[in-house]
């Protein structure tokens, strides 16, 4: 019974909301303020806007960014932020360094965060795309890191989306920077904001779930752990990586599930575990091309994976926009603390308080 209603939900909700193709709707120009607002902002809908958003931007136009040599230039003697980790996979679940082989048990592992050169970032983050690496970088600080770090490029691009300023009636809370290889993944998460994200060379492949559909995707709170080099901060020495557990204890709510086991077995293991996931409707799902644009409305999910360009890297940049907390808030936080487990007999609906803000990176 109980997950019949949750199955309904969601149905009702992709009906009547979001669409029942599992496309995102593509736009062939900028939406005005007034449409952007009203028929996806309110509507919590997310949609890509082609290049024509974007085409007048130099980092676009030019290819300025595809140009290591350019970037080089512009950012020399600037010091950057790298995440390192054993599989490209910052934010994410990993066995817990304590377990015994075989063990099941897990925890939230944050990247090993470096500040080095320019240079020396971009010849690493290119360099452990290679299947052979023991470490994948990733250029991922988030925090306004574009404005902080990077602002020798900021004449590249807008400092805010004009339509978007206008239409939620203030500038960008954070601009941020990413810049990874064909390894680098983001692991299902939700952020807090009205998200304008611009994948400016390679490609971003984006898996979505709305915040009706929180209940999918598990979340549960795992210990916190974060990698630490065994070596030397040197690029040629960067050896491998060991995860240690966070003292004193604190626990992280994370979305359990990945969307891409690594081998048939994890994948029968994930279907087993998580069914509402695997045998649900299929995730929203798209591609966003090099100038395109997508708008990743506040509080859904998205799991993210990368095509790099042919010089090895994928940049994007993106603006964070405050989100309202307005009576869609409530109602989706107040769904999240509803707890369903297919497990139990009696009382498979509770209240939790779990938090469930799975909030970080890209």
């Amino acid at each position: 019974m109980e997950e019949r209603r949750l199955r309904d939900l969601w149905k009702e909700a992709r009906e009547l909301s979001f669409g029942t193709s599992g496309e995102v709707e593509r736009l062939e120009s900028p939406p005005t303020p007034l449409r952007f607002l009203r028929d996806y902002v309110a509507a919590n809908k997310p949609c890509v806007i082609s290049r024509a958003a974007t085409i007048h931007w130099p980092a676009i136009a030019r290819s300025l960014w595809s140009d290591d040599a350019y970037l080089c230039s512009a950012l020399n003697g600037r010091s950057v932020s790298v995440h390192l980790t054993p599989h490209g996979r910052a934010d994410s679940l990993a066995p817990l360094p304590s377990a015994p082989d075989g063990g099941r048990g897990l925890c939230f592992a944050s990247a090993c965060s470096r500040s080095m050169e320019f240079s020396e970032a971009l010849h690493i983050i290119t360099a452990t795309g290679s299947p052979s690496s023991p470490v994948v970088a990733y250029a991922q600080q988030q925090n306004d890191c574009f404005r902080a770090e990077y602002s020798a490029l900021a004449a590249d691009v807008e400092p805010h989306i004009p339509w978007a300023t206008e239409a939620l009636a203030c500038l960008p809370d954070a601009v941020n920077l990413w810049i990874g290889n064909g390894r680098s993944e983001t692991s299902f998460h939700k952020d807090h904001y009205e998200n304008l994200y611009v994948v400016v060379t390679g490609k971003k492949h984006f898996l979505l779930l709305p915040p009706t559909e929180a209940h999918r995707l598990y979340v549960r709170s795992y210990p916190a752990a974060q990698y630490v080099a065994r070596t030397s901060s040197s690029s040629e020495e960067m050896g491998e990586l060991k995860l240690e557990m966070l003292e004193p204890e604190t626990l992280v709510p994370w979305c359990s599930v990945d969307p891409y086991p690594p081998s048939p077995e994890a994948m029968a293991e994930h279907r087993s575990s998580f069914p509402l996931y695997f045998e649900g409707p299929r995730p929203f799902e798209c591609t966003v091309e090099a100038g395109e644009m997508l708008y990743l409305p506040s509080m859904w999910f998205h799991h993210v994976r990368q095509t790099p360009d042919c010089n090895g890297k994928t940049i994007a940049i993106n603006y964070w926009y405050d989100m309202v907390f307005d009576i869609k808030y409530a109602y989706f936080n107040f769904l999240q603390t509803i707890s369903y487990s297919p497990c139990t007999k009696e009382s498979s609906w509770m209240l939790c308080n779990s938090g469930c803000d799975a909030t970080l990176e890209d």
